[in-house]
């Protein structure tokens, strides 16, 4: 308001404020705190230089109020939170949105949640729209402030028609289920805000809401501890409701999945979550539920596509047009792929979508032609150099260059401030015609580009539990027979920070009888190295388990090992090494945790979210450990000893 006031000062731009107006706001409320925080003693101080400059930072200081509060994802300003502007590139109105938009949630989800507890009713709409809705708050997916304009009105719509549904059951409210929590500020219990007739006229409208509902009210209430552990419930909850979209995309879900994480967000908006214990225990909870949502998602992979087989992948480009997919939705590859057919276009893979060559269902089709670029964080780079159209499915994407922003298109839950959007019919069918059109009008790689492009190896794909487990006998007896004295499960999420670099210099001291299994992005750091063979065996020394969901498949491998030698995962010469960005990694470390692994390596520093007295108590329990990002070799100094 008060930086409204300046800017229009004078005059009365289109949608300012009168100057009389301000000047009044200026007089009452400014004034005093200018003055509170000038504690000059008389006129003279004033001639003093350097008395002047302290009285003005610290009027300055008074005045100033962070323009948003993020802290989620590990690029975080400074690892403690983004105040002016996200890393990402979040602009303040679309966290504030987001923010919002997890507050109505939990609305939704607490109406959802007392529906099926006290009437047996279940909304398929609603369950399907939270997890959504949830997917795209995830650092990455979603830029674009209409598309939450629309995910709140939406959400605010299903509580009235759930609402409803109560009130023709008979069923009543209690009173305290509407009761407002002082985490909530100024705000009313969400249940409460969604049921309420609020006049919102738009984007502006629920950004000055939004700015209520972040997390500072939290922390100024319940300590940034608690508030920090509630968070972590709360990006666990956004990274497996991903997972479970995904799932649900390919026709596979499960209720007792909607029902836990309407549970927790109901939990999230009642007493009970001002108690460290039960947000923790909420917290294993949501870890035992992103198990199972990992497991319906391999499945879904598995019986949809077949299991993964072991697959080279040049990441030379061909001569022709050419359509680049990213993310992590091989639904959407498969319908592209489908569409594409003899129309004369190579599709490629970027990202996470690397795995989608070890499908026998997906690489069936000819025109899958090879993989493109890195990690997710260089694509400005990958996209710019990409002479075709790009597709973006799921996370993660990020504001894009004037180089190829009329080549870009989102699906699903993604979203860029202006650019084409897909859209689902009511069937669930996506037209992807407006894509295809593009790729035919842009060059392609044209046969002069392909011949000076500098020429790379493949890299191979597709070792899945399935596929490893094939040759399970044979990494038995290398183990019994000393020939493999270790096994690293280095895997999760790439990013730009030098400290990175760590997850690569890593491997320079891997003894050359390890073995290493790699998931998720952080595969870029090393796909393409060569490792090798197993000494005295044909076991290759690198094998890559797929996107950062599979981390299911790494744990199906270990728990059957650990059955063979009759001891638990703790005991077997296997290490987790993992780094981590956003909540699709709290995730899979909740699962981790809520299994009772012990002594993970967590990187390249630890969640923003997490006080050190929260980040204690995982230490106690489970030896959580900071990677040593300033020293790798004494990490795996420690990791062969099984430290």
């Amino acid at each position: 308001m008060f930086a409204r006031c300046l800017a229009t000062m004078g005059s009365r731009l289109s949608g300012g404020i009168p100057a009389s107006r301000c000047l009044s706001l200026l007089q009452r409320d400014v004034a005093p705190r200018v003055l509170a925080a000038l504690p000059y003693a008389s006129a003279e101080a004033f001639r003093d230089v350097s008395s002047i400059k302290d009285r003005m930072e610290a009027a300055n200081k008074a005045l100033k109020e962070d323009k948003m509060m993020c802290y989620q994802c590990e690029q975080t300003k400074g690892g403690k939170g983004c105040t002016e502007i996200g890393v990402c590139g979040k602009t303040p109105e679309v966290a504030a949105l987001q923010d919002l938009l997890v507050y109505s949630v939990k609305g939704l989800g607490s109406l959802a949640h007392i529906a099926r507890t006290t009437a047996g009713i279940e909304d398929a709409r609603v369950n399907t729209f939270i997890n959504g809705a949830i997917f795209s708050t995830l650092t990455n997916v979603n830029f674009a402030d209409d598309r939450f304009l629309e995910f709140v009105t939406e959400c605010r719509q299903l509580h009235a028609e759930l609402a409803a549904k109560l009130a023709a059951a008979g069923v009543t409210l209690p009173a305290e289920a509407t009761q407002s929590q002082p985490w909530f500020g100024s705000m009313p219990h969400p249940l409460a805000w969604n049921s309420a007739a609020v006049a919102l006229g738009g984007v502006g409208d629920m950004i000055e809401v939004g700015q209520q509902t972040g997390v500072t009210a939290r922390q100024q209430v319940l300590g940034e501890t608690l508030a920090g552990l509630q968070e972590l419930l709360t990006y666990g909850l956004k990274g497996l409701c991903a997972y479970a979209h995904h799932a649900e995309a390919l026709g596979h879900n499960d209720p007792a999945v909607y029902a836990a994480v309407q549970e927790s967000l109901h939990f999230l908006s009642t007493p009970a979550a001002a108690d460290v214990g039960a947000v923790l225990d909420h917290c294993f909870r949501a870890g035992a539920t992103n198990f199972r949502v990992m497991e319906m998602l391999s499945v879904a992979h598995t019986s949809t596509f077949g299991h993964p087989e072991p697959t080279s992948v040049t990441l030379n480009p061909l001569p022709g047009k050419a359509i680049l997919v990213t993310g992590h939705d091989m639904h959407d590859l498969h319908l592209l792929l489908e569409q594409t057919q003899g129309k004369g276009i190579n599709v490629y893979t970027h990202g996470e979508m690397l795995p989608a060559h070890g499908y026998p269902g997906l690489k069936k089709y000819p025109h899958l032609v090879g993989h493109f670029g890195g990690a997710w964080y260089r694509q400005k780079i990958d996209f710019a150099g990409f002479p075709g159209a790009i597709a973006v499915t799921t996370n993660c994407v990020l504001d894009p260059l004037q180089a190829y922003k009329e080549n870009i298109f989102t699906i699903n839950e993604t979203g860029l401030a202006g650019i084409p959007h897909i859209r689902a019919d009511a069937s669930g069918h996506k037209d992807f015609s407006p894509i295809i059109k593009r790729a035919l009008e842009l060059p392609g790689f044209t046969p002069e580009a392909v011949e000076k492009a500098p020429k790379k190896k493949n890299v191979t794909v597709g070792f899945g539990h399935n596929a490893v487990l094939s040759v399970a006998p044979q990494v038995i007896e290398a183990i019994q027979s000393r020939k493999l004295e270790h096994i690293f499960l280095v895997g999760g999420c790439d990013g730009s920070e030098p400290q990175r670099k760590y997850y690569s210099k890593l491997y320079q001291y891997m003894p050359s009888n390890t073995m290493v299994l790699t998931l998720g992005c952080g595969k870029f750091r090393i796909f393409d190295q060569d490792f090798g063979t197993l000494p005295g065996t044909d076991l290759p020394r690198l094998l890559d388990m797929g996107q950062c969901n599979d981390a299911y498949s790494a744990l199906v491998v270990a728990t059957e090992l650990a059955k063979v030698f009759k001891t638990d995962v703790n005991s077997l010469p296997l290490s987790l090494d993992l780094s981590w960005f956003e909540q699709k990694a709290v995730a899979v470390l909740l699962t981790l945790l809520h299994l009772g692994v012990r002594n993970i390596r967590l990187g390249p520093r630890l969640p923003a979210f997490l006080t050190p007295e929260a980040v204690n108590v995982l230490v106690e329990k489970f030896n959580l450990i900071p990677a040593n990002v300033a020293d790798p070799a004494a990490d795996m100094k420690m990791m062969m000893q099984c430290k």
